[in-house]
């Protein structure tokens, strides 16, 4: 089979020569390394990765092939894929096509045949950056030069371009064996909870996730002002995973303010951090970010340690807060906030992924327990 040539430039200069089994064209976006061993088809289509190449860390990717099930959204939103060994052959039930042709499909250029160990490394070292993946140019210096002028990620306001344009509910289920993925009913049952869900790049499993809580869910453009969610009257809302630097969405940080002790509200990921800007908090950038499904995590509520699945290069500072919450969550491998509930209101928020998709199921009852604070 005849392969075609590949780079991957990033902005210091660091090449990498490898083969494409992509689209062909170029892909430039901030750098990433993600340690899950598999759910590759989640990550690609997870809105958070906008605006990222994403490295897998395990060596062999590809062969489970892709299927209609396991997409997190509507579309692929990574913008390239590193791995170092592509797998062709696929072997699941599931499967309905290779990992190849899907992203040929969606316009994902995607490299192969690189030393990932050592990129990982030195993103590790050198923090995160900018770099460039070509099926088209071959001189490195030309790229390098493109990667060198395109703007560092928190100049970009992403969650503009991830969000839906229009209100809709959602009554899918988590995925279970042997059924597959099940609906709710369409008529009310008294003991659900109405929730207004803020889509800033929403996961479909956090939505699953709800549902499957007893929440009635209704989805909202990210722009959405605050005063027409507390005219729909909800129980509650969530303000959801997405991507880039938090405080480019400043639309939402206003929101959440005007949101915050009216209605009890649950923050995911970058909903985390929008909520820890909206109380007065400061957010910095990790040097490489957490992305993958083996991060372990303290629960400080019931002092538990779970396994966790992980997407965010910023975090927030719980003590620039001066006591407006509590720290709940805490990294096991850095040490950093994972965390918080508001010491008066009915407010909490974790930086990690508790919906999954993939990864482990260990932080699900994060979701009950945002039902339990609707029942007070």
């Amino acid at each position: 089979m005849r392969r075609e040539k590949a780079l991957l430039v990033l902005k210091d200069g660091l090449v990498f020569e490898g083969w494409s089994f992509g689209a062909a064209g170029q892909a430039i976006g901030e750098v990433v390394f993600n340690t899950s061993m598999t759910g590759y088809q989640e990550i690609l289509t997870d809105p958070s990765y906008k605006g990222q190449l994403v490295t897998m860390t395990y060596t062999q990717i590809g062969n489970y092939g892709v299927n209609m099930e396991d997409p997190e959204s509507e579309k692929l939103y990574a913008q390239g894929f590193i791995v170092k060994e592509y797998m062709p052959m696929r072997s699941n039930w599931r499967s309905h096509a290779p990992l190849g042709a899907y992203l040929k499909e969606n316009g994902i250029p995607a490299i192969e045949g690189i030393d990932t160990r050592a990129l990982t490394r030195h993103l590790r070292e050198k923090g995160a950056q900018t770099g460039i993946i070509s099926t088209t140019e071959s001189d490195p210096l030309k790229l390098l030069e493109k990667c060198q002028a395109y703007p560092s990620i928190d100049a970009f306001d992403f969650v503009k371009e991830v969000s839906t344009r229009e209100l809709y509910t959602w009554r899918q289920d988590l995925w279970r064996w042997p059924e597959g993925l099940q609906y709710a009913k369409e008529e009310s049952n008294k003991k659900n909870k109405k929730i207004v869900a803020y889509d800033f790049g929403i996961k479909f499993n956090i939505l699953r996730s709800l549902v499957h809580a007893g929440f009635e869910v209704t989805v909202v453009p990210a722009l959405t002002a605050a005063e027409e969610v507390l005219e729909m009257d909800p129980d509650g809302v969530v303000l959801s995973n997405g991507p880039g630097d938090p405080r480019t969405t400043t639309y939402a940080v206003e929101n959440a303010k005007k949101l915050i002790g009216k209605k009890p509200v649950l923050g995911i990921c970058l909903g985390h951090q929008i909520l820890g800007l909206a109380l007065g908090g400061e957010i910095y950038k990790l040097k490489f970010g957490h992305h993958g499904g083996n991060h372990p995590v303290m629960d400080l509520v019931n002092g538990k340690v779970e396994i966790t699945s992980q997407n965010h290069n910023y975090c927030v500072d719980i003590k620039s807060m001066k006591g407006k919450v509590r720290l709940t969550h805490k990294n096991l491998y850095d040490g950093t906030e994972e965390g918080m509930e508001h010491t008066e209101l009915p407010v909490i928020s974790v930086q990690h992924h508790p919906e999954a998709g993939p990864g482990p199921n260990d932080a699900s009852h994060i979701f009950r327990r945002f039902r339990k604070l609707l029942d007070r």
